[in-house]
């Protein structure tokens, strides 16, 4: 047999069905996904300190309010981009936000002003809520995680607020 049929043979014996295997394979997994970015609806985020959650945002809608350090309530409104919402959605996936438990750190006491992050993201089936106390003395890892996502929510409303120069 020539080097050029060896490699014929080769290739239909091995690769094709190896491609056919995982094809078959992960085809499923991909498509039944729980949080896919085709099927998001909205996204709200809110923070503040202990029960309080002045400073909201809501995709839906699109308003956003917040205190400035001038301890007034601002009120404005604008849109995330298609961009913005793959953005999130991909460094959710990342930093796996799917797997974080419903509560990250525990509700303290009266006395302590105590920051607390509202996350939640709506698709068509399913949504995922996380709700983050600053005093958290668990996993460092799941900490850094859940900081991590909360600063990329906070820097994507940001730009998007730039953006919408209002």
């Amino acid at each position: 047999m020539s080097s050029r049929g060896k490699k014929i043979f080769l290739a239909i014996t091995i690769i094709v069905p190896m491609i056919i295997y995982c094809y078959i394979y992960y085809k499923p997994i991909i498509q039944n996904a729980p949080f896919r970015k085709d099927d998001f609806v909205s996204m709200q985020y809110s923070y503040g300190l202990k029960d309080t959650l002045e400073n909201t945002y809501d995709s839906k809608t699109g308003v956003y309010q917040y205190v400035n350090n001038k301890d007034s309530v601002v009120t404005k409104k604008f849109f995330l981009k298609s961009n913005d919402v793959l953005y999130m959605h991909r460094k959710a996936n990342e930093i796996g936000l799917w797997n974080f438990p419903d509560t990250i750190g525990k509700k303290s006491d009266k006395s302590r002003l105590v920051p607390r992050y509202n996350i939640t993201f709506n698709y068509k089936k399913k949504s995922k809520h996380v709700t983050i106390y600053g005093d958290f003395d668990g996993n460092p890892k799941l900490l850094d995680a859940a900081v991590q996502m909360r600063k990329i929510i906070q820097e994507t409303l940001l730009q998007a607020e730039k953006r919408s120069g209002k």
